[in-house]
């Protein structure tokens, strides 16, 4: 059997708690062993107590005679659960502190031709590394081992000789193979020994043929000659990573500190083979390594770097890795064409790129970025957002993102993470595409096509950390290159301990310049590379060195490192593009926010933060006012302390709990029946109530994804419909069948008329506005627009009843006359002649009034001919005011419903009472040409 080293790290793609992995010993007893022999095996040095478990799990995986995986145990239950199997995997606890397992691997794995097997010790639930490392057991009674040498490539003085030795477990006959050629014979031996003089480099073969049989078994080792590294400077205009011109590629790789570097790869026959051919120059100034390579044209080229012929990493730089875990579970669909892991040739992440592709064309290169005031962002997680879980497939739902209203989209982070599964707060390679999503050109498209839209695309972005697979974590950590142990003293990049109380996985230092030069490398690529519109910086709290992991005031207290980093990254930023968003979720004290908030304001641009107002808005919407808990006051960016609208606030997120979960959940119902908040359709009545105290207020705002449809499932929710909150970054159900609720689809289309009036009426950016009600269920927004001329708006009082009783409401008008329910589609209007003349609403009843009226006719989509359907919603059916000769009803997956085809006048009823409720699409065509706009059927 051919024996390497394989790593097998299982990503379960979650953000987890700092390591608590513990360094076991495992024996097994006999040591050498057939696969259908009994063995027992024994772990020594396991502290239980460390994990808070009472109970010992054997985790195992198996290999092929050709020590290929082939799978896990079937009975290893869940990772976070190994109880939930129908045999469970018990260590036997001995009384003397090691704990016991006995097993036949036939019967234990349900298979035969097992070359090796694997295993680990884990607590019941494994998350946050409950677990001791991998641990690997050859099965056969006849046995290799390599004794020396002990690495896989040695490095060796020509002229001198290499040590070779290795054992079997019975008499068995020797030959050594030197590239390919036999040098040496040794028969009827359990011991072989060897010098070797080495003057070049060589591959070896070691093949061990048990006496008397055709049993063989072989281990491949090299060596090569001590390299004499050339000192030369970095050709000019070089950056970091790779530089491709044509075929012509220069590889410039940052490594203070070491001796010499190798690259190795699939091209110009290197066959993945350390080659001093393939040395690169030093640049002792820069603390650089390089060299320039000519490539074959139109190839997939895959290459790593070898540092001091020991650790094998890939480029920090790399836009694309190819992954050996991960890579499998990414079909042809999402990403065409996906090159083959180089498996028993390497392991680890593994640098791509193909020479020889063309420049992607830009469809829209004059897109005029919307005013910070303006902004309505949509968070969405592609992973759950459509079951394709691709950058097309999420373009391809862009018509009904464009009819609610938003114009920007923020992406959950994209960059290269750990896993598949994963929120991507995980993140390995910072400037490579996750390809989980789709490829480069497919995430280019969506760009183009949401700037055609006129929306932005913002990316979340994470550099606060990097896990174990980053090379610049893995070239300086205690685990000798491995994904674990921490920071060494000595790394460019990363402190040995958090200095902030919020840290998970390895914890950049971003006082060294290195880090800073890294930070500013990805950060251009991708606003170059991608044309996006705008970062949102994910925990920017950890930017600071003057903490500790245990003391939270301090991270949260005014810390001026982290001030003046994040403002050089904010100018870095705008250096590259003048009109970016720069946007960091802070949520700390104000006088920290307020010198991003203010910084750089008086040039128009400004840092956006985050602003969190889900639990007053929760409380409200539940019904809930005691203690002043539903006071949503905080959603003013001027109420909040900054002068102007640099707050992004929001009522839900990615990291908060759904509205609605809790509405139905926990809603108010002391007043069932009557009225009673837990009801679907009261909860999501009220969810419409706290969109119109929401948009309405001047500055951004973000929608997390279903919002708009009132999504029901809890952030906590898990795969099998239980709550836990370790299942938080677990996928959660898609539920686009929503918009055949009509309760839901209310819920949209009143988003929808509000976003409506925040983008078109300028009032609704207006500095002069208040909320008021604070701490009781009736509350009020007044805006005044000072400037409104002519039959501009220039007073709104919106009023709105929180409570779960009718209320008696003072609207404090700001004039006297006719004032216009602004979401009422037949222009209804009231008479006010006293301001304060209390007006009844019903509970969850709300009014948005405004002193001149103003249209909300549906948005239509095409835009080539605007028409009116109505009423809308319908009923039973519907009417145009345009004559036509063709109407086409489409359902909301796209398939035709109903078609009417002749001449028909204005007004024309078209019957669709058959139709099942929900929101359907109406195109027309007449002389004029083609439009569609959405219908809701009820």
């Amino acid at each position: 059997m051919k024996k390497f080293t394989l790593l097998f790290i299982f990503f379960l793609g979650l953000i987890t708690t700092q390591a608590q992995q513990q360094n076991a010993t495992f024996t097994v007893n006999p040591a050498a062993f057939n696969e259908d022999d009994e063995i027992t095996i024994t772990v020594s040095g396991i502290d239980l107590s460390l994990w808070g478990s009472t109970d010992l799990y054997l985790w195992a995986w198996y290999f092929d005679l050709n020590d290929n995986f082939v799978g896990n145990a079937p009975n290893n239950g869940d990772w976070t659960d190994s109880s939930n199997t129908t045999t469970p995997q018990v260590f036997t606890a001995n009384g003397d502190g090691t704990y016991s397992i006995t097993l036949t691997p036939t019967t234990f794995y349900g298979a035969t031709g097992i070359g090796r097997i694997g295993m680990l010790a884990k607590a019941q639930d494994g998350t946050g590394d409950n677990k001791t490392q991998d641990n690997l057991f050859e099965v056969g009674i006849f046995q290799l081992t390599l004794n020396t040498p002990t690495d896989a490539v040695s490095i060796i003085d020509s002229g001198s000789s290499l040590a070779i030795s290795a054992t079997t477990t019975v008499n068995a006959d020797f030959e050594l193979f030197a590239n390919g050629m036999s040098v040496d014979t040794q028969t009827g031996i359990t011991n072989y020994t060897n010098n070797y003089t080495i003057t070049e480099g060589v591959d070896f073969e070691l093949v061990a043929t048990e006496t008397g049989t055709s049993n063989s078994l072989s281990e491949t080792f090299s060596a090569i000659t001590t390299p004499v590294v050339t000192e030369a400077a970095v050709p000019a205009g070089m950056e970091d990573g790779l530089n491709l011109d044509g075929t012509s590629a220069t590889f410039v790789f940052f490594a203070p500190g070491k001796d010499y570097v190798h690259i190795k790869g699939n091209f110009n026959g290197n066959d993945w083979s350390l080659d001093n051919t393939y040395l690169l120059n030093k640049d002792s100034a820069q603390d650089r390594f390089w060299i320039t390579i000519d490539m074959p044209n139109n190839s997939d080229i895959l290459y790593q770097y070898v540092v001091d012929a020991s650790i094998s990493v890939a480029d920090p730089y790399s836009t694309l890795i190819l992954s050996e875990f991960n890579d499998a579970f990414i079909d042809n669909a999402t990403f065409p064409d996906l090159p083959s892991y180089p498996t028993g040739k390497t392991n680890d992440a593994v640098s791509w790129f193909k020479t020889g592709e063309a420049e992607y064309v830009w469809q829209n290169t004059n897109f005029q970025k919307p005013e910070v005031t303006d902004l309505v962002i949509y968070e969405l997680l592609i992973r759950d957002f459509d079951n394709l879980h691709t950058f097309d497939a999420v373009k391809n739902r862009l018509d009904y993102l464009q009819d609610l209203g938003i114009n920007a989209i923020e992406l959950m982070p994209i960059s290269e993470f750990d896993g598949n599964i994963s929120w991507g707060y995980n993140p390995s390679f910072h400037m490579a595409l996750d390809k989980y999503y789709g490829t480069p050109t497919a995430f280019k498209q969506f760009v183009d096509e949401c700037h055609a839209r006129g929306i932005a695309v913002i990316l979340d972005v994470v550099y606060n950390h990097a896990t174990g697979q980053n090379p610049y974590y893995r070239m300086w950590n205690t685990s000798g290159g491995g994904y674990g142990g921490q920071a060494s003293a000595d790394s460019p990049f990363f402190n040995q301990t958090a200095t902030h109380s919020f840290s998970v996985f390895n914890d950049f230092d971003h006082s060294k310049q290195a880090t800073q030069d890294y930070v500013k490398r990805t950060v251009e690529y991708w606003i170059e590379e991608y044309n996006v519109d705008g970062f949102r910086w994910d925990l920017t709290k950890g930017f600071t060195q003057n903490c500790t992991a245990s003391n939270d005031a301090c991270t949260n207290a005014f810390q001026q490192d982290r001030v003046d980093i994040l403002k050089e990254y904010a100018d870095y930023q705008w250096d590259v593009d003048p009109d970016f968003y720069v946007i960091f979720e802070h949520l700390g004290g104000i006088a920290e926010e307020k010198e991003w908030a203010d910084y750089r304001a008086n040039e128009g641009k400004g840092i956006l933060l985050w602003n969190k107002q889900t639990d007053p808005y929760n409380e409200s919407t539940m019904g809930y006012h005691d203690n002043g808990k539903s006071n949503f006051s905080g959603v003013s960016y001027a109420v909040k302390g900054f002068d102007g609208p640099s707050a992004i606030s929001y009522m839900e997120s990615h990291d908060e709990e759904r509205l609605m979960y809790k509405n139905v959940q926990f809603g108010n119902n002391t007043n069932a029946p009557t009225y009673d908040v837990t009801d679907l359709s009261t909860a999501l009545d009220r969810v419409e109530l706290a969109g119109a105290f929401y948009f309405t207020v001047p500055g951004p705002k973000m929608i997390w994804q279903f919002g708009e449809l009132g999504y029901g499932f809890s952030i906590n929710r898990c795969e099998d419909g239980s709550i836990d909150n370790g299942c938080r970054t677990n996928p959660k159900p898609i539920r686009w069948d929503y918009l055949n609720v009509a309760d839901r689809t209310d819920v949209y289309d009143i988003y929808a008329k509000l976003i409506n009036l925040k983008l078109n009426e300028k009032i609704f950016k207006t500095d002069n506005f208040t909320l008021s009600g604070s701490s009781t269920a009736d509350k009020k927004i007044h805006l005044t627009d000072d400037t409104a001329t002519g039959d501009e708006i220039k007073y709104v009082t919106i009023i709105g009843n929180f409570g779960v009783n009718t209320l008696s409401i003072n609207p404090s008008f700001q004039e006297t006359g006719t004032w216009y329910d602004l979401l009422d589609d037949t222009g209804a209007s009231i008479e006010v002649t006293d301001v304060n003349a209390v007006i009844s609403l019903q509970p969850g009843e709300f009014k948005v009034y405004a002193n001149e009226q103003k249209s909300l006719s549906t948005p239509d989509i095409d835009n080539i001919l605007s028409f009116n359907a109505y009423p809308n919603p319908a009923k039973t059916a519907f009417s145009i005011n345009e004559s036509v000769q063709k109407v086409f009803v489409y359902n909301i997956t796209g398939a035709l419903a109903k078609k009417f085809e002749g001449d028909f006048e204005a007004g024309t009823n078209f019957e669709i009472g058959e139709l099942a409720r929900g929101l359907y699409l109406v195109q027309i065509q007449n002389e004029k040409g083609i439009a569609t706009t959405k219908l809701s059927l009820r």
